[in-house]
């Protein structure tokens, strides 16, 4: 053993105490002045927290529990993720990997990934917390434990609000901008006639021995649900689900939060009559009530069977309203049975279990502070901007699976695979509104963008699992542009305030992932386009490009057409679904995108060898961009070399020795390399 070794470690002992203790001192001191505060260490709040500390902003996360991912300590409730965990894609390329790793966060750290934790395809909910602890550790992010904030409120200074969080210890945080990672935890309930006779999904038995022979009533159809329901089918006698809608799946709706086929046994059961069930009504309309005794008569054994049962009727059939309305006992005639001798969910049931999902808690949120109810999800979710700031609460973001109003049943901002990107796309907005520095681009000749943009939707996970919500935005600037990766396509009329990036006369391209639009039979004969001339007709996850000469406007982007992400653009161009999402084939993907972009940005955007650009050099005033940027500044492919070394080799870069003389613009660094770029009008020669 290194004999310093010890000392080594004795030294950080001792620094960490210091540090402990400076830590509990600040605490119980009254008030801390932070930069940025993180409410919540979930998956939000900690990949927040790395983007904050990679800035090297002054920032702390605060948690009320013990350790970070607290929720996953308690559910799912019978603790299967059905977020995937595809360790093998067949790809060496971390980047296009994260398209089908649902749970790891996004760090420098190339193994910082949840595959450390958990081999399984639908991992056990008890590897996250462990996760998410590695990642506080590795990373070193500030987290402070058990500080329960009960209040918020926004202050009002010449700096301008500031926000103060106040702890069960009666002590202040003060933050100029805070940022709301408290997840949805709070379970939704619905108020009728008998909600008190009813179980939680928070507080039910996960041991399938206590249904035995029940028969068993589940009021929701999304996902608790249904795992609630899988796990009891073997033992309950029956199980009824009940809610106001059909039952949604996630393979029809391409929404990862309606039901999965992993929990979706159940629907077996029911197709082949086996006892179980779904019904429709609005929860407000039904009641659940036990029957009520009837005097004088014999206690026959049928009554006494079904002593305690519960019954579901419909607040229609409850009579004397007034006296009894809110009496959760009913009498024969109040029965469905006795209205409609066939009715669906007749017979009595044991026990009733709410699973309608969760809710944000607004409770900790003073009037001065507190962002608006959502327009949609029921009010569940707090209403933020296209840049998740709280409607009418500046400097308040919202993070993480609370901030879904802005995607609710489209795409995957709830979720950590898709929140994970819109965590960062905040992070660029808080760089540029706090401290002036511009989102990052990536500056190209003119003539690398085909490449480029086939990079890119090869590879990029961002605008792939938050389809039609994060986007690619082109600045083209003539001759040479500007890439500006997962903007939030939402927030396109301020493109310019908050990414601190000008649009030019020659206008932009945005690239967004996105679904058809058509309702089909996904399983049917004809569900996928494979023809490039009809690639408009493509129903699966494929890239379109819409090309605007000048930004939308806010009242545009409001008009937009039913059911697009952007309004209506000069030019539009679909690339054709692809089976293996592999957009490379040189005759539907390549030759029809660069003819788009050659609309767009009206020049030839094809590659030539030497001789074709010294042919067209002599006989033609303006020879094409390719030839301007590459053969006239002495760079391009020399006649006896193979092809196939060009493709891999950046051959058309100056090489060492002629870079001083040969004029090469040093502002174009040698992307072509990255992108794997093929060097020859877009096809590619090394298949």
């Amino acid at each position: 053993m290194d004999p310093s070794l010890p000392c080594f470690l004795l030294f950080i002992f001792v620094i960490g105490c210091v540090k402990c203790s400076l830590d509990s001192h600040h605490h119980h001191n009254g008030t801390r002045h932070f930069e940025y505060c993180v409410l919540g260490a979930g998956p939000a709040g900690l990949q927040m927290g790395h983007f904050l500390s990679k800035a090297k902003r002054e920032y702390i996360i605060l948690e009320r529990n013990s350790g970070p991912g607290s929720f996953f300590n308690k559910y799912p409730r019978h603790r299967k993720l059905i977020s995937i965990n595809k360790i093998y894609t067949g790809r060496q390329n971390r980047e296009f990997n994260l398209r089908h790793d649902w749970n790891s966060l996004l760090s420098d750290k190339p193994d910082l990934l949840f595959k450390r934790v958990s081999s399984e395809f639908y991992p056990p909910a008890d590897a996250f917390p462990l996760y998410l602890s590695m990642f506080v550790k590795e990373l070193g992010l500030r987290v402070r434990y058990g500080v329960d904030v009960g209040r918020i409120r926004a202050t009002q200074s010449a700096t301008g609000v500031s926000y103060v969080l106040t702890d069960q210890h009666a002590s202040d945080y003060t933050c100029s901008v805070l940022l709301v990672a408290t997840g949805l935890w709070v379970p939704q309930k619905v108020e009728f006639v008998g909600s008190e006779l009813v179980e939680g999904y928070e507080s039910i038995s996960t041991n399938p021995e206590d249904y035995k022979d029940q028969a068993v009533l589940i009021l929701g159809k999304g996902n608790s649900a249904f795992e609630t329901a899988q796990s009891i089918l073997g033992k309950a006698s029956r199980v009824h689900m009940l809610s106001s809608s059909p039952v949604r799946l996630a393979w029809q709706t391409h929404y990862v939060g309606d039901l999965r086929a992993v929990n979706n046994e159940l629907l077996d059961t029911y197709q082949l009559k086996s006892l179980d069930g779904l019904v429709e009504a609005r929860l407000e309309k039904i009641v659940i009530a036990r029957r009520k005794e009837q005097v004088g008569r014999k206690p026959g054994v049928k009554k006494r069977e079904k002593k305690g049962k519960l019954y579901l009727t419909l607040k229609k059939y409850k009579q004397n309203q007034d006296k009894r309305k809110n009496s959760s006992e009913v009498t024969g005639e109040e029965l469905p049975g006795y209205h409609i001798d066939n009715f669906s969910t007749r017979n009595p049931y044991d026990r009733v279990i709410r699973c309608l999902g969760f809710r944000f808690n607004f409770s900790i949120f003073d009037s001065s502070a507190c962002p608006p109810n959502s327009d949609n999800a029921k009010g569940r979710l707090p209403g933020v901007t296209a840049w998740y700031e709280g409607k009418n609460t500046p400097g308040l973001f919202v993070l993480g699976t609370a901030a879904h109003s802005r995607d609710y049943r489209s795409s995957a901002g709830g979720f950590i695979h898709g929140f994970r990107y819109t965590a960062r796309a905040v992070h660029r907005v808080l760089e540029r509104r706090y401290h002036s520095n511009p989102w990052p681009s990536t500056k190209l000749s003119t003539t690398q963008l085909l490449s480029w943009i086939l990079k890119r939707v090869g590879e990029a996970s961002g605008p792939y699992q938050m389809f039609e919500v994060l986007g690619d935005v082109v600045l083209l600037r003539g001759s040479h542009c500007e890439y500006v990766e997962e903007f939030p396509i939402q927030a396109l009329p301020q493109f310019s305030s908050l990414s601190g990036r000008e649009v030019s006369s020659h206008g932009l391209v945005v690239v967004v992932m996105q679904y058809g639009k058509k309702k089909i039979d996904y399983l049917g004969r004809n569900r996928a386009e494979t023809d490039w001339t009809r690639a408009w007709k493509s129903n699966f996850l494929h890239p379109v490009l819409y090309y605007y000469d000048t930004l939308p406007t806010e009242e545009e982007m409001k008009l937009r057409p039913h059911g697009w992400p952007l309004p209506r653009p000069k030019a539009i161009h679909h690339m054709v679904e692809d089976f293996l999402t592999e957009w490379e084939g040189p005759i539907s993907h390549i030759q029809p995108l660069r003819r788009f972009l050659e609309r767009c940005v009206q020049t030839d955007l094809r590659s030539f060898y030497a001789e074709s650009c010294f042919h067209s050099s002599l006989t033609h005033r303006k020879p094409p961009l390719f030839c301007q940027q590459g053969y006239l500044k002495r760079q391009g492919v020399a006649p006896k070399s193979r092809l196939r070394q060009h493709v891999h080799d950046p051959g058309l870069m100056p090489t060492e020795q002629d870079a001083d003389t040969s004029g090469a613009d040093p502002a174009f660094p040698n992307y072509l390399a990255q992108a794997g770029a093929s060097m020859s009008s877009g096809l590619r020669l090394d298949l």
